[in-house]
């Protein structure tokens, strides 16, 4: 482990993510909250936990010396809060957070970026156009494309699009997306995931794969060509495999990664198999950044039975991928 901490964004703050990031980060040398000081102290004080804040500040070391001492970026709410109820005056908080946490990782005084859950909804409804963490973070990072990945166990899912409309997905999916997508699939699972060759499979758009053709031709005019392509330069992909056979576990065990032609595609299946610890994580960042796979949860928010097991899950693997190489080694199995 670095001196540099991880940084850590609650995402909405009348959601349980305030709470999410007390019970995971206090008493934590190298984690650092992004966030409102009094938010998390209320939060601190709803599940009876005992935190005294400490202000963090870039190009410093982190290193907490108390069990209940919680390290702090402050950000100031632009309005009060109220647990499981939104505010969109609180919307550009929330993205202010991700600016705040963002830039020193950016700048290389924190070792990456743990995000709790946002809520779409409220951001858009106080006139800001945002689609999601994805397309946000790779906006500030400058990057043209970014690839959403989960990852539950030794199952990782990546997505040929993110949030689109179904009917927008087959035009999204030429030769040059697809392309690009995988190669930043096969350089992050080399350079994050320690995989020297990784297997991938991709999977195709239609039913079937398309049947041949007759239940669709994107197999044959745009997937089938750039895997060949690309497996003549030395990648090890496979497809396209039809979706309803992909997952079934005797196949999964050939393949360090899935690539999903679309959104509900292959997380429904990483879902099912790891919710509450499955983590979210961006390929093709200059940074590590991780996230949970849960929403807000605003029906639990001050309850205090939020449970913290993604996040902690996110938090973990951001580690991992930090210390990739150390003396504790890279704790995922692969299947090299």
């Amino acid at each position: 482990m670095t001196d540099s901490p991880l940084l850590i964004t609650p995402g909405e703050p009348a959601g349980i993510g305030p709470e999410l990031a007390v019970a995971t980060a206090v008493g934590q040398s190298d984690l650092v909250v992004a966030a409102d000081p009094g938010l998390l102290e209320q939060a601190a004080r709803r599940s009876g936990t005992t935190v005294s804040i400490r202000e963090w500040q870039p190009g410093r070391a982190s290193g907490p010396t108390g069990t209940d001492v919680l390290q702090c970026l402050p950000v100031p709410l632009n309005a009060p809060n109220t647990p499981g109820t939104l505010n969109p005056d609180n919307a550009e908080y929330v993205l202010e957070t991700l600016r705040q946490a963002a830039g020193p990782v950016i700048d290389g005084d924190a070792d990456g970026l743990v995000t709790g859950p946002v809520h779409k909804g409220v951001i858009n409804d106080a006139g800001i156009a945002f689609s999601g963490h994805t397309e946000f973070l790779a906006a500030l990072a400058g990057v043209e494309r970014v690839v959403m990945m989960l990852v539950a166990d030794t199952l990782r899912v990546a997505l040929a699009t993110t949030h689109l409309p179904l009917r927008e997905v087959p035009d999204a999916i030429d030769r040059g997306n697809l392309r690009e997508t995988l190669r930043i699939v096969q350089h992050d699972l080399c350079e994050r995931f320690d995989i020297a060759r990784p297997r991938i499979a991709v999977l195709g758009l239609n039913p079937h794969a398309g049947e041949g053709g007759h239940l669709g031709r994107e197999e044959i005019d745009v997937i089938a060509p750039v895997i060949a392509e690309l497996n003549d330069e030395g990648m090890r992909l496979e497809g396209p495999l039809p979706a309803d056979t992909a997952f079934v576990p005797r196949h999964l065990r050939r393949f360090d990664a899935v690539l999903a032609m679309y959104h509900d595609q292959g997380l429904p299946v990483l879902k099912y198999a790891g919710f509450g610890h499955a983590v979210n994580v961006t390929l093709g960042l200059p940074f590590i950044r991780t996230s949970v796979d849960h929403g807000t949860a605003l029906d639990l928010a001050g309850t205090g039975k939020a449970d913290a097991g993604s996040l902690q899950a996110a938090i973990d693997l951001a580690r991992q991928m930090t210390e990739k190489g150390g003396e504790q080694g890279f704790r995922i199995a692969t299947n090299q």
